[in-house]
């Protein structure tokens, strides 16, 4: 009897196997009215196909690439743009050239440019053997590096010829297969370049980490982006992953996040057949509306346990025109200081936004922060000593020998320090005694403690783990353990991560390579907060009269964004920390 079972269930298995790849093989569609020639509307034309093979960011390569002008274009205006990968092949399988002149002629879309490029190859020397196919590199790999080759080395030149908008709500990119997930990491990394995306049976699975998208949409900032998905249920199901489910994750992620999304969905398989059939209504779609901008949505608030985000709020510039900031810090008033390593400065942010300079000569003063008795400190690495200044900015030296990078003091006015070169952390009191409490973390950078003062964190710009202390009566170290787990950008594996900060609900803030990660007590990642700029995210503190005002530095400038958090002065007395959900 379950001999029989077991035969009838393989049976079934089989014949619904056999039956899914019919239909995939099968699919038919009726070819829709946009996407057919009509002897009334005017054509575009064609250019190419031309090669492109000047890539500093894909060395080696060499590239054929096609242009779709409208005959509605004028070199007056500046026009759209719609950046489709694989080339001319995907651009006749979906009839886009016809499909274009249809709907740019009926008003349905805006007048743009339309340029079709293949993926790179490498020949191979000696002209016989097999070249290097860059195509799952460029397109599944994860990163900006395809975004920074359109952006930097390949539209410039289409630029020169044709007058192409810069504005991203005007700028559209498309993909199928590892083309679609390449189109949306383009504008996932660039949405200051791209900002609508046509997506078909997309390959968000584990070829080259593209299955992270589905967690990393849910923890990042809304971006303004907009997405159409096809895909059907007998795509693809290999090494991989599942094509169809990985799709589907995607989808319930923009969703959950707030993103202007919409898909068709069928039954087809890995292929161009149903996406030629729904092209019109994609390409409708990412541009309806327009101009009007794509906004970047807001998961509902009950949907994210870590809901610091408010509307409206975003990052505003409080100084530039520096070298390099870094180790901002706040007093008992909300007022701000930070560093300009390179010009030796501490430079003050006054609560009306004025922003001063507090001290000169500072001998490359790196991290900062108050200690309970009013006054400074500085980690004054120049001269490898940490010092502290009073209000007038008068210097008294602390410790002598001390290489060090960043600082904490607790309300007891002892501290911590970290010394990235010699691998090391230190810790010392008011009288300037110091000990060693710990050694070995690859890049130990950033230093905070729990906002109860129970546990140390120190960074490790090098690894992806922050790393956590039981801090001891006498200021000794034990219990320590890779905690603090960091998302990490696909081309290093290093998190980048230096300052950190803490708010009174127990949550770290550590800037990265990434932006902001905001963990929960427990050391997992709620939130990512973009970066305010393309420089190094330094570093953080909760500053303003509320401290409820995040305070960044980023390269050469620094920035403010209020947030719905309070933060935590370790120097003062520890506010009781609530009960993390585990």
């Amino acid at each position: 009897m379950l001999r029989r079972l077991l035969l009838t269930l393989s049976l079934t298995l089989l014949t619904a196997t056999i039956q899914g790849l019919a239909v995939a093989q099968e699919e038919s569609y009726p070819v829709p009215e946009d996407s057919k020639p009509k002897d009334s509307v005017p054509k575009g034309k064609l250019y190419g196909p031309f090669t492109f093979d000047q890539s500093k960011i894909f060395p080696g390569t060499t590239r054929e690439y096609g242009i779709y002008v409208p005959a509605q274009y004028n070199d007056i205006k500046p026009a759209c743009l719609l950046v489709v990968q694989d080339g001319m092949g995907k651009a006749n399988q979906w009839k886009l050239p016809t499909i274009l002149d249809n709907l740019i002629h009926k008003g349905e879309v805006p007048v743009q440019i339309a340029v079709f490029v293949s993926p790179g190859v490498v020949p191979a020397a000696d002209g016989t053997s097999q070249a290097r196919f860059n195509r799952s590199f460029e397109y599944d790999g994860m990163g900006d590096r395809y975004a920074r080759f359109l952006i930097e080395e390949f539209l410039p030149g289409i630029s020169e010829n044709w007058n192409i908008s810069q504005d991203p709500n005007d700028r559209a990119i498309a993909g199928s297969s590892s083309g679609a997930i390449c189109a949306f990491t383009a504008a996932w990394e660039r949405p200051d370049s791209f900002r609508r995306v046509i997506s078909t049976v997309g390959t968000y699975v584990g070829l080259r980490g593209g299955h992270e998208y589905s967690t990393l949409i849910r923890k990042f900032e809304p971006k303004p982006i907009r997405i159409f998905m096809q895909d059907g249920s007998n795509d693809l199901d290999i090494y991989g992953g599942d094509w169809w489910m990985a799709n589907q994750a995607m989808y319930r992620s923009l969703k959950w996040a707030g993103y202007e999304v919409t898909n068709a969905w069928g039954e087809g398989g890995h292929n161009g057949k149903h996406a030629a059939a729904i092209m019109p209504q994609a390409v409708k779609y990412i541009w309806h509306d327009y101009p009007e901008p794509v906004k970047a949505g807001m998961a509902e608030p009950a949907k994210r346990r870590t809901e610091i985000l408010i509307p409206g709020e975003d990052w505003q510039e409080v100084s530039s025109g520096h070298k390099f900031t870094e180790g901002p810090a706040v007093n008992s008033k909300g007022e701000v200081f930070f560093t300009d390593i390179p010009n030796n400065r501490i430079h003050k942010v006054e609560l009306d936004g004025t922003v001063t300079v507090f001290a000169e000569n500072t001998a490359k003063a790196n991290g900062l922060m108050f200690g309970p008795d009013g006054k400074l400190y500085a980690c004054k690495n120049g001269e490898q000593k940490i010092v502290r200044y009073d209000e007038t900015g008068k210097e008294e030296t602390v410790l002598e020998n001390a290489p060090s990078n960043d600082v904490v003091l607790l309300h007891n006015g002892t501290g911590y320090y970290t010394d990235p070169t010699n691998k090391s952390v230190w810790f010392f009191k008011p009288d300037g005694t110091k000990k060693l409490v710990d050694s070995g973390i690859e890049f130990p950078n950033g230093v905070i403690t729990s906002a109860d003062q129970a546990f140390l964190s120190v960074s490790d710009t090098r690894g992806r783990f922050t790393w956590s202390y039981r801090i001891q009566p006498d200021g000794s170290l034990t219990d320590k353990q890779q905690y603090g787990h960091l998302h990490v950008p696909d081309d290093s594996g290093q998190s980048g991560a230096d300052g950190m900060a803490v708010d009174v609900e127990g949550r770290t803030y550590v800037t990265t390579k990434l932006g902001l990660q905001v963990l929960d007590q427990p050391g997992r990642v709620h939130i990512i907060l973009k970066k305010p700029s393309n420089g190094w995210l330094s570093n953080v503190v909760f500053g303003g009269p509320e401290l409820d005002t995040l305070y960044v530095t980023c390269g050469d400038r620094v920035f403010k964004r209020r947030v719905n958090a309070k933060g935590v002065n370790p120097w003062q007395a520890p506010p009781k920390q609530p009960k993390p959900r585990l």
